[in-house]
């Protein structure tokens, strides 16, 4: 299933918030918070595409594939360590919600307004994963 073209009100919905948080969110920073929660998803079509984005953004291989365990990797610095732990816990909100410790790390480093923006970038991937794996959508030229 086209999600886009079955239910396109719904799916310009997304793609609305994807424009806000294009907006609102360094370029740099988006591209990981996609392709990690896209890895913690287990969506194959996002991991490949948002890998490929970040690629051509200038991403280097070595981070996108030290992304997987960003936690034991030295490449990632404090503010992009303080997102991606906000983006794990918002992907994995049925498992206890956001962690005082987490938010409180992303509070240290960005004003709320910031902080709002980096969970609406982590909500608009998940809404596109779960889109993507609920309609079996694979990576081009699979």
């Amino acid at each position: 299933m086209r999600m886009q073209e079955v239910a396109p009100g719904g799916y310009r919905k997304v793609l609305e918030l994807n424009t806000y948080v294009q907006a609102n969110v360094n370029p740099t920073l988006l591209e990981l918070i996609k392709l990690r929660a896209s890895m913690v998803n287990g969506c194959a079509f996002c991991v490949d595409m948002h890998s490929a984005d970040a690629l051509k953004a200038g991403e280097t291989s070595r981070r996108r594939l030290a992304l997987s365990a960003w936690t034991e990797s030295p490449f990632f610095t404090e503010e992009e360590r303080a997102a991606l732990a906000l983006t794990d816990a918002v992907t994995r909100i049925s498992e206890g919600g956001v962690p005082d410790q987490v938010w409180d790390a992303a509070r240290a480093i960005w004003s709320e307004k910031e902080v709002a923006d980096i969970v609406m970038a982590a909500i608009m991937i998940n809404a596109f994963n779960r889109i993507a794996i609920s309609t079996r959508r694979l990576p081009e030229g699979a």
